[in-house]
């Protein structure tokens, strides 16, 4: 199974949203897409907060050459 990529993920939370919004919805399906649209909105978060690290340790310059040094994605969940 291939892994979800952040425009997946951004676009099934733009639909969760669209659906929710239209106000067409049975309560019971409303929660299932609302309950979908937290795990995109999370997904989404947890990717960019990963992207961030990135640039960051890409921007700490040693020796006039980037520094790159690997993070534990454990840790950075363990934040929220």
């Amino acid at each position: 199974m291939t892994e979800m990529t952040f425009e997946d993920a951004l676009t099934q939370l733009e639909k969760a949203v669209e659906q929710l919004e239209s106000g067409e919805l049975p309560l019971e399906r409303a929660l299932e897409v609302f309950e979908t649209g937290v795990k995109m909105s999370r997904f989404c978060s947890a990717k960019l907060n990963e992207v961030e690290q990135k640039v960051e340790l890409l921007l700490n310059v040693k020796d006039g050459e980037p520094e790159t040094a690997a993070f534990d994605m454990d840790t950075l969940q363990d934040e929220d």
